[in-house]
């Protein structure tokens, strides 16, 4: 049996080409890049002009453009939910959160209590040399006291 196989399988090798009556195409297929993307744009002009024929229209748009009722279906679906979505938007400046408006207040605090700080610091210093210096005259004028009277 397993003889039978090889032999029959070894006569149609050596007998050649009966069947080549053109050569194979070289080419190779070319490979499925996986489901279309449509931009928002292609979307939004395919509903438009389709949502404007009749239904033998609607038909011709769909098989010209390759697509099928239910991504149409779908399209309607994300366009309603979009524009849902931004009218459920309120208008103007989106709100600062609380959190946020706390930090930048207590920053603008720290920052005045800072530059207060270094004002006294400051004040302190004069202070500090002003008293030196006057203990300094007091005890000069002293000792210039004594050393005239004696």
């Amino acid at each position: 049996m397993t003889m039978t196989s090889n032999h029959s399988l070894g006569a149609d090798a050596h007998a050649g080409p009966v069947n080549d009556m053109t050569d194979p195409d070289p080419e190779v297929p070319e490979r499925a890049r996986g489901p279309r993307r449509y931009s928002a744009k292609y979307k939004a002009q395919i509903l438009e002009e389709y949502e404007g024929l009749d239904k033998a229209g609607k038909g011709a748009l769909l098989r010209r453009e390759g697509l099928y009722t239910s991504l149409i279906s779908e399209w309607r679906k994300q366009r309603d939910r979009g524009a849902l979505q931004a009218l459920a938007k309120p208008a103007g400046r989106p709100l600062a959160d609380p959190r946020d408006q706390q930090v930048a207040r207590l920053r603008k605090q720290n920052e005045r209590l800072q530059a207060e700080l270094a004002k006294a610091r400051k004040v302190i210093e004069v202070q500090g040399k002003l008293s030196a210096l006057l203990e300094q005259l007091a005890t000069d004028s002293v000792t210039q006291d004594q050393g005239g009277t004696g």
